[in-house]
């Protein structure tokens, strides 16, 4: 029997762990991205290059995107050598990355112009979740197209939760953006705190991580702060991104999310002061600055 035909677009931070794990699962793996030279590992895994989206299209049964922001999206799909141009009737287009619900509707509509089709299907868990296969996908879409995903979502991640139609995979990654964003700034806050207050930070971390104050944050960037580890498992400047979407949508809804704009704003200082591309646990030199707080190398005493 052939090999299942899949192909990859956007080969970064998620993307690349996500082709491995399609290559090890035995798929026929197609790549492109904006550089070859990101793609070079995968390459040498047993990927194979294409030059543009639209030769991917050709080349495949189903595409993956995972770019970076709502204007990625739509120039793979529909700009000039798009994913559009070469897409044959039934082919199944999956966009993993995190974009503005309108966009995915624009972007199905282009698709189903072509007689493919489309789910937006945003994750979480980061470059750890990417790398182990156990990713949360939230979709959207028609049940049958997400049935046809069943076996590429599978291999990427531990959850797969229908959404609904299209677009609302993406208004519920905003929710899980929102989650996320305030989590995040409860553990940078009690960081700081515990340091001002001269806690040995490890024991802490150890004493509320079980209890009610546990979660992915804490367990997966307290110790990185402590150890002045600021290396991406997902950058600032994309969460602060989806924020940006996730506060535009809101507007839209006459929602106020005052504390996602409080978290938007920190993102931002971080961004100010030249950390953008380091890991969200970043946020806490932002208000490690704002406590007037100095250190070495590690939080840890």
């Amino acid at each position: 029997m052939d090999k299942a035909k899949v192909g990859l677009i956007g080969t970064g931070i998620m993307g690349e762990p996500m082709a491995r794990n399609l290559l090890r699962a035995g798929l026929a793996v197609w790549v492109h991205s904006r550089t070859k030279r990101k793609a070079e590992r995968l390459l040498d895994e047993g990927a194979q290059w294409v030059d543009s989206p639209a030769k991917l299209a050709e080349a495949v049964e189903t595409v993956i995107t995972v770019v970076a922001d709502s204007p990625d999206v739509e120039a793979v799909y529909v700009g000039a050598g798009g994913v559009c141009e070469g897409l044959g009737p039934g082919t199944l287009c999956i966009d993993m990355s995190t974009v503005a619900p309108e966009t995915a509707q624009r972007v199905d509509e282009a698709v189903r112009k072509r007689k493919g089709r489309f789910l937006d299907a945003p994750v979480s868990g980061g470059k750890t979740g990417a790398e182990a296969g156990t990713l949360s996908i939230m979709v959207g879409g028609d049940e049958a197209d997400v049935g046809r995903a069943r076996a590429v979502f599978d291999v990427l991640g531990k959850s797969t939760v229908h959404c609904g139609p299209v677009g609302t995979g993406q208004l519920t990654k905003l929710c899980n953006q929102i989650l996320c964003g305030l989590n995040l700034l409860g553990v940078c806050e009690a960081m700081v705190f515990g340091e001002r207050a001269g806690l040995d930070l490890e024991t802490m971390l150890a004493a509320v991580s079980k209890g009610a104050a546990g979660s992915w944050a804490l367990e997966n960037l307290g110790s990185r702060m402590i150890h002045r580890d600021f290396a991406p498992m997902f950058m600032v400047a994309l969460q602060n991104k989806d924020l940006r979407i996730t506060l535009d949508s809101a507007r839209r809804l006459d929602v106020p999310l005052p504390g996602t704009a409080l978290v938007s704003q920190l993102l931002t200082a971080n961004q100010a002061a030249g950390e953008g591309r380091e890991g969200t646990q970043a946020m806490l030199k932002v208000l490690e600055r704002l406590a007037g707080t100095k250190h070495d190398s590690s939080l840890q005493k």
